[in-house]
């Protein structure tokens, strides 16, 4: 068989488990932050999990597709290590830019809920109460 061949089936079974382990890590973990930004509607989380996960195996399944393959030929046991080192490595920074993305996304709609929650008042009004000031922002005084 081909070294060639051999650092292909090498590079794709890595970088599928790597890309199928991230996928699982940030779908598990991620359930109980979307929980949070989601305001605990659960069904609702578990939903845009699922669609971001879908996300991220498309755009890394197709990365690793497009950068399979290889233009010099793979001749010894070095060449075959060089290969798929670089392979494996770039594969390794794109999850890594792919997972600070989804972070970095989360965060922003977390912190954007959290504003939403600290502007509602606790306690709606009740009415309003009459300045003690007299001024002229005040209401005149009652006559008679």
């Amino acid at each position: 068989m081909d070294l060639t061949v051999v650092a292909y089936v090498v590079y794709l079974v890595i970088s599928v488990a790597l890309t199928v382990w991230v996928a699982r890590t940030l779908s598990r973990n991620g359930r109980i932050f979307l929980a949070d930004v989601l305001h605990g509607n659960e069904k609702l989380a578990e939903a845009v999990n699922h669609l971001l996960v879908v996300g991220f195996y498309l755009v890394n399944f197709g990365f690793v597709a497009l950068y399979l393959s290889q233009d010099e030929a793979v001749l010894d046991a070095r060449s075959l290590f060089e290969a798929l080192s670089v392979k494996l490595g770039v594969v390794l920074l794109v999850l890594g830019v792919m997972h600070l993305g989804n972070v970095y996304v989360l965060n922003k709609i977390r912190r954007r809920g959290v504003m939403e929650r600290e502007q509602v008042p606790p306690v709606g009004p009740q009415g309003w109460t009459a300045s003690p000031k007299v001024g002229p922002w005040a209401p005149p005084a009652p006559q008679g």
